[in-house]
């Protein structure tokens, strides 16, 4: 037994008439943002690191020496 369709959209109308449909935009394009800027810092994270194996220990270099 599990969530029917006419009970998703009861749910549905009852945040819709709590939050309004402006608040609900702004929310839903918060969300996709953060979404979107951690999928990116994700990504980054794995371009900017190479790491090596030497002996059994992993070593960790960064692509910029400072």
């Amino acid at each position: 037994m599990g969530i029917g369709v006419w009970e998703l959209l009861l749910l549905f109308l009852i945040v819709l008439l709590l939050f309004g449909t402006k608040r609900l935009r702004n929310i839903g394009g918060d969300l996709g943002s953060a979404i979107k800027s951690f999928r990116s810092a994700m990504s980054d994270g794995e371009d900017d690191k190479t790491g090596r194996t030497i002996d059994g220990e992993a070593v960790h270099e960064s692509k910029d020496k400072t």
